[in-house]
């Protein structure tokens, strides 16, 4: 099969190439999918689990990206929920090679059904924005209707989709960013927008949860405007930004089939869209994750035509 690897942390996605590989096999409890979508996130050649295994032994070449739609092909040994031939999305585990490739094994859990009507691009372009948000705002920031919150990057793919979700559940949304996403923000649902070149940050009002994937002095910053007992959650890593009587929490993101299955829902109910910059096909993945311009959005990499 083509698959794109990476060989060297230093050369980040400059180090991609297009291979071949041999189609993976399924283990125990494992279904083998056909990609026909796949994302990535840049982040990832900055992960340990990108270069090792769990024993910290080296797995390179690895193929990266942990997004994806497609079709399962094939079933291991004792696997329940899924059948060949059933069009799947979800997410695939850090240590095992991953999705810029024609097929994938993965763990049946890690995926739900993917319905008919949805195309397999919008279904890949769901899943970590998704996923990371909902985990974000109702698992660890036990958001509730009637609440305030600050999004960080509102514009962005992560940032996009926590706006979404938050207004979607009534709460009131404040998204900050540079002054290029004012608009994008805006037309995801954020009702405000700090513009980090031009405004101050410290001057917006009391909120209860700050949903932070900059990290850094941003983080800090945005602390201070939380209400006593609100939540700052971050994807950004351990941070020392603390609300001054409340919590922290920062996550990594995990597969969650139900999860996937109310994010899907509320796509297909047009309560939720994608934030998709570009789409490029397998053999073009090293030049689409290597622009000569910046775009915005999520790169999607159509495996099949």
């Amino acid at each position: 099969m083509k698959a794109i690897v990476v060989t060297d942390q230093a050369a980040g996605t400059a180090g991609m190439k297009l291979v071949e590989r041999p189609e993976p096999q399924a283990a125990i409890n494992d279904v083998v999918v056909e990609i026909r979508a796949a994302g990535f996130t840049r982040d990832e050649l900055t992960w340990p689990s990108t270069w090792t295994d769990r024993r910290e032994r080296d797995r390179t070449p690895s193929i990266p990206g942990h997004e994806l739609a497609g079709v399962v092909t094939a079933l291991g040994y004792g696997t329940a929920g899924l059948s060949v031939g059933q069009r799947v999305f979800g997410l695939a585990d850090w240590y095992r090679d991953g999705t810029l490739a024609e097929y994938v094994a993965i763990e049946a859990r890690n995926l739900a059904p993917l319905p008919g009507d949805v195309d397999f691009t919008v279904g890949a372009a769901l899943v970590m924005p998704g996923l990371t948000a909902w985990q974000g705002l109702f698992d660890h920031g036990r958001l509730r209707a009637g609440q305030s919150i600050l999004v960080h990057g509102a514009a962005g793919v992560v940032g996009s989709m926590a706006t979404q979700l938050a207004r979607e559940a009534g709460a009131y949304v404040i998204g900050i960013g540079r002054a290029a996403g004012r608009q994008t923000a805006l037309d995801f649902g954020a009702q405000e927008f700090v513009d980090l070149d031009n405004e101050t940050l410290e001057d917006v009002g009391g909120v209860d949860l700050v949903f932070d994937v900059l990290g850094g002095d941003i983080a800090k910053r945005s602390a201070r405007v939380i209400r006593a007992g609100g939540t700052l959650v971050t994807i950004a890593g351990p941070t020392d930004a603390r609300p001054a009587d409340g919590r922290t929490v920062d996550f990594v993101v995990e597969p969650d089939r139900a999860q996937l299955n109310e994010i899907v829902r509320r796509a297909r109910d047009g309560r939720v869209r994608t934030n998709i910059g570009s789409v490029a096909a397998l053999d073009d993945a090293v030049a689409a994750f290597n622009p000569t311009e910046r775009i915005s959005g999520k790169t999607i990499i159509r495996a099949r035509p």
